[in-house]
């Protein structure tokens, strides 16, 4: 017995040794390294660690069909290993079975580590997507510790909804919020822009004008505002309101925009190109600003000049669309 116990510690030595220095080589992000150390070790001592080191190399290499069952195995064998819990949820989330993702995320909801924070967002995503949309709020809430129930706990969720582009679900949460506390800061807002975005110009308009009287000195209220006045036909009050947000932020390039555009329908180019090349001077990237500018120089006569600007639109629009949605 004394001999079998001598001889087994020199293997046992090794599989630790392999297991630190592949520790190592993940830390460093090397998984293919990890990954031809660990291979042998699997084959010898398929024990929940090296499950866990090698599931954790595939999950860096981003190929979540082969970690997923290493980091299965390392669950299953070994209950406590919350990182690879935390991969597994993770390789879930990312391949979009939401709900598998969510029995390895729960126990995290009391937990005080860092990693906890992090994952009530994925938690909140999950249940948002498979329709508990109770949970889904409540995990929110605990992440901006409000009450889930109270107008501060609608209002989050209903931002957070618009992250997923769930903008008709986010409606009746802000309302409700509203309802609960008609002085909530920018819920009115937010709603107005979605109805704003919606075509939904007049209802839009009553909710920034209310926002007015609640935030007098936030500068994105008064742009959203010029902007349903412009829509309107309203160009004298949107012009004030369009000026009121420049003269609360300078450095922000859309009422600039929308100033230029009203000026371009009131036939007074020379306003229009002023405001509308201040814009695009201000903000390369801004692909309304180059449309805008475009047709101003059409009008004007300066075709060469309006089909770059054209040209550059087109291509800034190209780029928006192709960029990946967090």
């Amino acid at each position: 017995m004394v001999v079998a116990l001598v001889a087994a510690a020199p293997a046992e030595q090794t599989v630790q040794e392999t297991l630190v220095r592949a520790d190592q080589l993940l830390l460093a992000g090397k998984p293919d390294e990890a990954l031809q150390l660990l291979q042998p070790a699997a084959g010898a001592s398929p024990g929940p660690a090296v499950e866990a080191r090698i599931g954790k190399a595939y999950y860096q290499k981003r190929t979540l069909d082969l970690a997923i069952p290493h980091l299965q195995r390392a669950v299953e064998g070994d209950p406590t290993l919350a990182e690879s819990r935390q991969l597994l949820a993770l390789s879930y989330y990312s391949g979009g079975a939401y709900a598998k993702a969510i029995p390895l995320l729960e126990p995290l909801k009391s937990s005080t580590v860092s990693t906890a924070f992090d994952a009530l967002y994925i938690l909140g995503i999950c249940y948002l997507k498979t329709d508990k949309l109770d949970q889904s709020r409540g995990a929110f809430a605990a992440m901006y510790s409000v009450a889930p129930d109270g107008a501060a706990g609608h209002f989050v969720f209903a931002q957070m909804l618009v992250r997923q582009h769930a903008e008709d679900q986010a409606i009746p949460e802000l309302k409700h919020a509203i309802e609960l506390d008609p002085r909530l800061p920018m819920a009115r807002f937010l709603l107005g822009e979605l109805l704003l975005a919606r075509s939904e110009t007049s209802a839009a308009l009553d909710q920034f004008q209310r926002e007015i009287e609640l935030s007098p000195s936030v500068w994105l209220v008064y742009w959203r505002l010029g902007d349903a006045l412009g829509r309107l036909g309203r160009y004298d009050e949107a012009e004030r309101a369009l000026k009121q947000a420049i003269w609360l932020n300078d450095s922000f390039s859309s009422p600039y925009v929308l100033l230029g555009q009203i000026a371009l329908r009131r036939g007074d180019l020379q306003l229009a190109l002023g405001f509308l090349e201040r814009a695009a001077k201000m903000d390369p990237n801004n692909y309304k600003a180059h449309y805008s500018l475009a047709k101003a120089y059409s009008k004007a006569g300066r075709e060469d000049l309006a089909q770059q600007e054209f040209n550059l639109a087109r291509s800034l629009l190209v780029q928006k669309s192709n960029t990946p949605l967090h």
